[in-house]
C-alpha cells in the first residue's frame, strides 16, 4: 500500500528540490566511486599479500633445502677430513724405510736373507665360535 502512496505523489519542481536530489546524485556517485576505490584497494593488497606470502614459503622451502645440503656437505667434509689424515700418516709412513720392509714382509710375503716365513692360516673354529648364538 506505501508503494501507491508514493506513486501518487509527485515531487515538487523547485530549485531546492532540484538542488536536494543534485546532492543525492552527487553523494549517490561519490559512494559508488568510494566503493569501487576500495574493491580496487582491497584486490591490491590482497595481491600484495599473496605474493609475499608465496615468496616467503618459497624462501623457507629454499632455505630448509640448503641447510639439509650443508648437513650433508658438512658431515662429507668431516669424513674427507679423516681420509686426509690417514692418508697424511700413510705418506709418513711410507717415508720409513722399515715400515715399507715390514709391509713387504707381511703383503708380499717378502723376506730377508736366510730368513724362513710361515703362513700360518687362521682357525675356522675361532670364527665359528664368534658366531654362535644362544
Amino acid at each position: 500500500m506505501g508503494a501507491r502512496i508514493q506513486k501518487n505523489i509527485t515531487p515538487m519542481q523547485n530549485a531546492y528540490t532540484k538542488q536536494q536530489m543534485m546532492k543525492e546524485k552527487v553523494l549517490a556517485r561519490r559512494k559508488k566511486l568510494l566503493f569501487r576505490r576500495l574493491i580496487a584497494f582491497s584486490f591490491i593488497a590482497l595481491a600484495s599479500v599473496y605474493l609475499l606470502v608465496s615468496t616467503l614459503i618459497t624462501r623457507n622451502h629454499q632455505l630448509a633445502v640448503k641447510q639439509e645440503e650443508k648437513a650433508k656437505l658438512t658431515k662429507s667434509l668431516a669424513e674427507l677430513r679423516k681420509e686426509k689424515s690417514y692418508l697424511q700418516d700413510e705418506v709418513v709412513k711410507l717415508n720409513d724405510d722399515n715400515y715399507i720392509a715390514k709391509l713387504a714382509r707381511s703383503e708380499y710375503f717378502l723376506s730377508e736373507k736366510g730368513e724362513i716365513i710361515f703362513n700360518i692360516p687362521e682357525d675356522k673354529k675361532k670364527d665359528d665360535d664368534k658366531d654362535v648364538s644362544y
